[in-house]
């Protein structure tokens, strides 16, 4: 019965590599891509011009004399998009939360959880760039349509998140909810939020991870952030400028990573759980005297 599972895998991968192998008329075109990568890197990308870090003519900069970087395009720019993820996704949660309840199986009858359905999967059938095309055209250039894009891509994404976990969540409390005679927003209120609340903090704190990485390509059609400036100097050629400011998004999603996983510790188990060091991922714990997980736990 196992290796009648294990086809299935190999087969879809089989499958996969068919399609790929009909979608690709000439294999010889990969020949000189790593050459040419290695051309352009050489002769467009590096050095990075880190003059984006210095501070702008114009406005005249006002900071601290150790602080003149805060005044810089790259700065401007990245904070311009931190706030812009930060907003959409404290509206995106607001909003999100009671529409993916109202879509949930287990709390609502067929009629409502499809019309809730559909109107996350309306939010997110869209990217969030298309999204933000559409409100630079409404209400013009600057974060506010990023804000917008944002806040209605984080609704459905979001949305189908919380929906599903609380319907994987275990019906014990909801029986019990619904034996005390409870109504709906009472046992939402009541029962499913605090039940799933560690799930959906870390949600949430996920798609803010996330609206930071994708809150930089909205800003190239205009709606904000520091991808408006990456346009900019893509339009006049400029990559060693452009490759400094991916390296600053870089660096900046790397701390957000960071501070996220410092943050969801709080929502999970995860400070709970005993941690393998680096040298017993090659070397038994018998071996280099450190105690199982099982002795451990």
């Amino acid at each position: 019965m196992r290796g009648k599972w294990a086809i299935i895998p190999m087969a879809i991968l089989l499958f996969c590599f068919w399609i790929f192998d009909g979608m690709v008329d000439d294999w010889g075109r990969l020949s000189g891509g790593s050459q040419n990568l290695v051309t352009f890197f050489n002769e467009s990308l590096w050095p990075p011009d880190w003059s984006v870090l210095e501070p702008q003519a114009y406005p005249v900069c006002t900071a601290y004399p150790l602080v003149d970087f805060t005044c810089s395009t790259a700065w401007i720019g990245m904070v311009e998009t931190i706030k812009i993820a930060f907003v959409s996704t404290v509206l995106g949660v607001m909003i999100s939360l009671p529409i993916s309840i109202m879509a949930s199986r287990n709390l609502n009858p067929p009629m409502v959880t499809y019309t809730a359905r559909f109107v996350l999967a309306a939010s997110r059938s869209l990217p969030s760039i298309i999204w933000a095309i559409f409100f630079v055209i409404l209400v013009g250039l600057g974060p506010l349509a990023g804000i917008l894009a944002m806040t209605i891509y984080t609704v459905g994404y979001l949305g189908k998140l919380q929906y599903e976990s609380i319907e994987g969540m275990s019906t014990v409390p909801l029986e019990a909810a619904d034996s005390m005679g409870l109504s709906k927003i009472e046992k939402a209120i009541g029962v499913v939020i605090p039940e799933e609340a560690n799930n959906l903090i870390s949600q949430a704190i996920f798609m803010f991870e996330y609206n930071v990485r994708h809150g930089t390509v909205i800003g190239i059609v205009g709606a904000g952030g520091i991808g408006y400036y990456i346009n900019l100097y893509l339009k006049f050629l400029q990559y060693d400028k452009v490759i400094a400011y991916l390296i600053v998004i870089f660096l900046v999603v790397i701390v957000i990573d960071f501070f996220s996983i410092f943050a969801r510790s709080h929502f999970n188990e995860e400070g709970d759980v005993s941690r393998p060091s680096w040298l017993s991922v090659l070397i038994p714990d018998w071996a280099i005297g450190e105690p199982s997980r099982r002795q451990q736990s």
